[in-house]
């Protein structure tokens, strides 16, 4: 069995490890390791789509991550209240929502938009009292944070819900005990409980919309995030560039889920 994880492991990592490795190429062609250079790291960084695909990779994620973490943590406060059959559909509505692949979720978004955009375009038209031309809904940074957004509600909703139940429940019955306000109790109770979940949560969410691709291929328009760029410029033929900005993204990701871990780990460790 450990020579079989082990197995796993290498079949998964090394392919990253290459790229990682490749990413500091001194030639021109990616297969070719012709001495170490961090020259691309430098075309990339000032390459101005890069730098444009990053910016809107950027936007987006902190957006649709900080909706969600909002939105999401206001649903894990309010679900504990919830009973019966409506509860259980609520569940399944959640795990459904993390459970259903991207490609899925991307067709599903992409149908809705363009069928409400085709209602509401019309409609500004008619109702638009000025002489310039109505303003017509299209795809681009909206579609791509509630597309984003919504699938990242359901993340954080599990993540901040589990770190509820662990709470410790009488320190907000000693709050309310005492005479707080439930604003107070909220405030100066609950959120510091709940806050490393929240946290844990955003940058899982924003980690998930950095990176994501096939969703943002449906409902981008003509806007392009990094994902996208990367697709498009592999089509030419993959370059040490191509490593190099790979290389920066994971390097990202792994650092996010590396705090997002830490943050989870810690909040779980009981108090003294």
């Amino acid at each position: 069995m450990r020579l079989y994880a082990l197995a796993v492991y290498l079949f998964l990592y090394i392919p990253i490890g290459i790229i990682a490795l490749f990413s500091f190429n001194a030639g021109r062609y990616a297969a070719q390791l012709q001495g170490f250079s961090t020259k691309w790291y430098g075309i990339a960084l000032n390459n101005p789509f890069v730098v444009d695909a990053l910016h809107t990779s950027a936007v987006v994620a902190a957006t649709s991550s900080t909706l969600a973490t909002i939105f999401g943590t206001l649903a894990a406060l309010a679900l504990p209240s919830v009973r019966g059959p409506l509860r259980t559909i609520i569940d399944a509505l959640i795990y459904i929502a993390v459970m259903v692949p991207g490609i899925v979720i991307g067709i599903a978004t992409l149908i809705a938009l363009v069928t409400v955009f085709g209602w509401l375009n019309p409609l500004l038209v008619a109702l638009w009292p000025f002489a310039e031309a109505a303003p017509q809904l299209s795809m681009g940074y909206g579609s791509l944070v509630a597309a984003h957004g919504l699938f990242a509600i359901a993340l954080v909703i599990i993540i901040v819900r589990a770190r509820i139940a662990g709470m410790d429940r009488s320190l907000i019955e000693a709050s309310d005990d005492l005479g707080a306000t439930p604003w107070g109790t909220f405030r100066q109770v609950t959120l510091p409980q709940i806050f490393p979940g929240m946290l844990a949560g955003f940058l899982l969410s924003f980690t998930f919309s950095f990176d994501d691709f096939i969703i943002a291929f449906f409902v981008a328009g003509s806007k392009t995030t990094l994902p996208i760029y990367v697709f498009s410029s592999i089509r030419r033929g993959v370059t040490p560039e191509i490593n190099a900005i790979g290389t920066m993204v994971l390097a990202v990701s792994l650092g996010l889920l590396v705090i997002a871990q830490f943050i989870l780990q810690r909040g779980r460790r009981p108090t003294t």
